[in-house]
């Protein structure tokens, strides 16, 4: 890439090139400016410092995945807005673990836009359950859990027994679902 192709997109481009090659641990300015052809104070212009960097990185992998999902979402309600919110959360960090990985999982400013939209598509898929206010928190809450939860699990090689790790997941759905179905007290 040419220096005068560099932008903030652009370095978080080639810093997504080097999450999906060799991982978060890999992703260093000094690794950014090399891919870029660049001598690594060049990218200062662009971003202030490496927690910039992950950042900006973070906030463009929750936007791609808000998208990805909302897709999914859209057109569908109850267990079938849910199958898909969690099939779609899912095939993403299969895709591209490394990404996924790289999140910054507390709020952070510049998460927050992206963060919202999942949480927005999420309370959505929600919607036919009837749930309101803090029941409606507490449901998206464990809906994000569940899924994260497991799809971590799976990158990381956490399912070590031979049985179908598709079964398991379809289970989770099934059971998350089935709760949501419940009456509330």
């Amino acid at each position: 890439m040419a220096r005068a192709a560099l932008s903030p997109d652009a370095v978080v481009d080639l810093a997504l090139g080097i999450l999906d090659e060799d991982g978060p641990e890999a992703l260093t300015l000094a690794a950014v400016a090399a891919r870029a052809g660049v001598a690594t104070p060049s990218l200062y212009k662009h971003v202030r410092n490496l927690a910039e960097l992950r950042s900006l990185v973070s906030a463009r992998v929750v936007g791609d995945l808000a998208d990805q999902v909302g897709e999914a979402v859209l057109g569908r309600s109850a267990d079938e807005a849910v199958r898909a919110l969690m099939t779609a959360w899912r095939r993403y960090v299969q895709r591209w673990p490394h990404r996924y990985q790289a999140v910054v999982q507390s709020p952070e400013p510049r998460t927050v836009e992206a963060g919202e939209r999942l949480v927005a598509v999420a309370a959505a898929a929600l919607r036919a359950y009837g749930l309101a206010d803090s029941a409606a928190v507490h449901a998206v809450r464990c809906l994000r859990a569940a899924v994260h939860g497991f799809s971590v699990l799976e990158a990381q090689g956490g399912f070590g027994f031979p049985e179908d790790v598709d079964e398991s997941y379809d289970l989770l759905i099934r059971t998350l679902t089935a709760g949501l179905r419940e009456p509330r007290a």
